[in-house]
This record gives C-alpha cells, structure tokens and sequence, in this order.
C-alpha cells in the first residue's frame, strides 16, 4: 500500500492535478537543495516524490492559490 493514501491528500488538496503539480515541484526542491522540513529518519518514505507528499499530509508545505 502506497503512504500516504491519496484519499487522505484528497481532503487537504482539492485536486489530484494539483497534488501531483505541489509535489512535484517540492520533490525537485529537496533534490537540488537536499532540504527537508523534517529529520530524514522520520520520513517513511525513501524517495523526494513520497517525502513531499508526507510534508503535504503533514501540513508543512501551505498551497497558495493566485489569481489571475
């Protein structure tokens, strides 16, 4: 089973769209600058895809909407 569940990321995000567009740019992120919001240990994932959308479940990355 994948972590964390997308059905939990789905009531912080409103759109799947979205989810993967935020993390996305938040796995880059970490693998350019190699910062992360949280000790590496306590991550339960192994890779910055999954590690990012932990941060996202975990509140630690806020989605700011624009308008245009």
């Amino acid at each position: 089973m994948l972590y964390p569940s997308i059905d939990k990321l789905l009531n912080i995000v409103d759109s799947k769209y979205k989810l993967v567009h935020v993390a996305s740019i938040r796995s880059k992120q970490m693998l350019e600058t190699k910062h992360f919001q949280m000790k590496e240990t306590e991550y339960k994932n192994k890779r910055e895809l999954g590690r990012a959308l932990e941060e996202v479940e975990m509140g630690l990355i806020k989605i700011v909407e624009e308008n245009a």
